[in-house]
């Protein structure tokens, strides 16, 4: 089952996506939230579906696409994942998973503009797959960690390498200005995808392909990842965690690319769609 949210910004109203149609489905469900994922709301939605999907109200494609699950308590990421991406950075392949925080205020729509912050000269893409979680997890062992997850979505994990790296203090800084967080296009169930561990991913700035790789390629896998993370803190249901980039970010090239006004970004993952993003400048 693939996960939508559709409406105008901050008006989402939940729906799925069947054989290439929409589906409205607030009649039964009032967001895809904690509470959704926390109590079988995607085992109940199925059944509600199989009953009820004739009457359903279509809705429209022409409607824009918000995020595919509606703000988490946190999004959780992990970085220098990809050897490639730890070589190009400059960075030793970490021994343990780098963990960091990016505000949840970022998240926006998968095809929202991609708005530069103010005093901004090194903002950054990265293509990632990442995963929501479905059921509470605290002290997760590896054998149990896809117990916890309801399903897997594409994020661009924008970064501001300046407010980043040389400002001090912690990487959130460079990870957490408004709409650096897009999702989406939908939130596949993990029934969906067979193995999160083989899947193309791409990233193309002006038509250019700059990134290309596989997850298999993931330093650290999603049951270390999960039983990592949640050792140090508790992951509610709808929590988000991304995975990490693999090489092509803008801060590798040499010269180091950065992203402009009048950039177009488009990214996807195999079985997760795609999405594009505008750049332009904040006013």
């Amino acid at each position: 089952m693939k996960l939508i949210r559709f409406g105008k910004p901050g008006q989402e109203k939940p729906g799925v996506m069947l054989a290439g149609k929409r589906f409205d489905v607030s009649n039964f469900v009032f967001d895809y939230d904690e509470n959704f994922f926390g109590n079988n709301g995607i085992e109940l939605l199925d059944e509600w579906l199989r009953k009820n999907i004739d009457s359903c109200p279509l809705a429209s494609d022409d409607e824009r696409l918000g995020p595919p699950t509606a703000r988490p308590s946190k999004i959780v990421c992990v970085g220098l994942n990809y050897a490639g991406h730890a070589k190009e950075s400059g960075m030793d392949v970490p021994e343990q998973p780098v963990v960091f925080f990016k505000a949840t205020s970022a998240i926006v729509g998968p095809n929202d503009d991609l708005v530069i912050p103010r005093n901004s000269k090194k903002t950054d893409w990265e293509v990632e797959l990442a995963l929501v979680i479905g059921k509470k997890a605290k002290y997760v062992n590896e054998s149990s960690a896809y117990d916890h997850i309801a399903g897997y979505v594409l994020h661009n994990d924008y970064s501001e390498r300046e407010f980043q790296l040389e400002h001090g203090g912690q990487w959130v800084k460079g990870k957490s200005a408004d709409t650096f967080a897009p999702i989406g296009p939908f939130m596949a169930t993990k029934d969906e995808i067979a193995d999160p561990h083989h899947l193309k991913l791409w990233l193309e700035v002006n038509g250019m392909r700059v990134q290309e790789s596989n997850t298999s390629d993931l330093i650290f896998k999603i049951p270390q990842l999960l039983s990592h993370i949640s050792s140090y803190m508790t992951l509610l249901p709808g929590d988000i965690i991304s995975t990490g980039t693999p090489s092509g970010v803008g801060m590798g090239f040499k010269p180091a690319r950065f992203l402009k006004a009048g950039d177009v970004v488009e990214l996807g993952i195999e079985g997760l769609g795609s999405s594009r993003q505008k750049v332009v400048s904040y006013k």
